[in-house]
């Protein structure tokens, strides 16, 4: 009697596991593979649907410096979240976000660099005379120093439970954050991705274009 047709086994296994199956997919290296991308496509997902993304717009590829004399702001909040660039990259910053804000003597600058022509600065300049105000306003920074004062203040508070800051001033669940009535800086200087505002005026902007690296600081 015939020997009864052999059925053929999972997906890794006899022929594909051996010398002789060449040409095949290996299902288990396949598997490991794609594990790690469609995680981070579910965990983008997720940020986006708990409102963790920090932009509403993909940022470019450029950090921008800004200085400030000085600020004053009220209602502050400052949490951990991510930025997204135009390939998808997730930028992790932490955004400060503040109710109503005055600055004096405002700068920003960005750097550049373009073949043949090497580095370009734009530098823009407000607030010399009269502060520069904003309301809502969010900066997603990675560096940020000076002199601040804060009063009553609130440190390692969950980030989806801020209340002083701008409405939308809100974090992931379990995430650090804190937040303040008032918060009060001097010499400030700070790299960013992006800058959100409701409203922005600037009073005495200028702005120019220089060839070489002229930075805020």
């Amino acid at each position: 009697m015939a020997d009864s047709p052999k059925l053929p086994g999972p997906p890794g296994e006899g022929a594909d596991a051996g010398a002789g199956g060449a040409g095949r997919v290996r299902w288990r290296r396949f598997a490991v593979l794609t594990v790690p991308a469609v995680a981070v496509t579910a965990g983008l997902g997720i940020a986006l649907a708990q409102g963790a993304l920090a932009a509403s717009f993909a940022v470019s590829g450029q950090q921008f410096k800004v200085s400030a004399k000085s600020l004053e702001g009220e209602g502050f909040a400052q949490y951990g979240s991510v930025d997204v660039n135009a390939r998808e990259e997730l930028i992790p910053v932490a955004v400060t976000a503040i109710r109503e804000a005055k600055l004096n003597s405002l700068c920003q600058s960005v750097v550049t660099t373009l073949p043949i022509i090497g580095d370009i600065s734009l530098n823009l300049t407000a607030g010399q005379k009269t502060p520069v105000e904003a309301t809502n306003l969010f900066v997603d920074a990675t560096q940020l120093s000076g002199d601040a004062v804060f009063t009553n203040i609130e440190i390692g508070r969950d980030a989806s439970t801020l209340d002083k800051g701008p409405a939308e001033a809100v974090g992931m669940q379990d995430l650090f954050a804190q937040q303040a009535d008032t918060v009060s800086i001097t010499d400030l200087q700070q790299t960013a991705w992006a800058t959100n505002a409701g409203t922005f005026k600037l009073s005495g902007l200028n702005m120019s274009i220089a060839k070489g690296k002229k930075e805020c600081f």
